[in-house]
């Protein structure tokens, strides 16, 4: 296993495959999320489609400079972020 398998915690012993990102404060993820989200709105832009657009493609011109919400989300690994929308999306 590659030493950027292991920092990561990729597994490729199985037939899935698992991903694991250990940084990053769910609260933390969640107050910069919330800040974006009120940025983006702010600006007169649909926060949900303009956050969905950034976590599909990586392309940070989805969010809005003000305020500093650009610099702000890339703080975020979309990796972590994805987990923690979807794990409080499932446990809701």
């Amino acid at each position: 296993m590659s030493d950027l398998n292991r920092e990561m915690n990729v597994n490729f012993d199985d037939k899935t495959r698992t991903f694991s990102v250990n940084y990053g404060e769910k609260e933390t993820v969640k107050e910069i999320l919330k800040f974006v989200y009120d940025s983006l709105t702010e600006k007169g832009y649909n926060p949900v489609n303009q956050i969905a657009g950034y976590v599909l493609s990586e392309d940070p011109t989805y969010i809005t400079t003000y305020n500093g919400a650009r610099t702000l989300i890339q703080k975020i690994d979309r990796y972590e972020l994805l987990k923690i929308l979807i794990k409080e999306y499932v446990n809701d």
